[in-house]
């Protein structure tokens, strides 16, 4: 999908992540999930392919029970950069 060069400037202007600038990465959102789930057993809530700290990652946030498991696994390396419980109430 071509963007037009408007679209593009101030996406990069406001930091705004256009699926179509996401940098590709070397393994994909079904393998990582498989890395989170094993890290953290459990049903997928929400995912998303992010860039944060100037790195690529994927993110998931993993029911376990009465608590979300927050995962997340470098799109590079395939190692988890995230392995944290969020807080009961807290909104994204």
């Amino acid at each position: 999908m071509k963007l037009p060069r408007r679209i593009v400037a101030l996406a990069a202007v406001i930091g705004m992540t256009v699926p179509a600038l996401a940098a590709p990465a070397p393994i994909g959102m079904a393998r990582a999930r498989a890395i989170a789930l094993k890290a953290a057993p459990g049903k997928v809530e929400k995912s998303e392919y992010e860039k944060e700290g100037g790195h690529w990652r994927y993110s998931f946030e993993i029911r376990q029970g009465a608590r979300i498991h927050e995962i997340g696994v470098d799109a590079m390396s395939s190692r988890i950069v995230e392995n944290v419980f969020e807080k009961p109430g807290a909104k994204d």
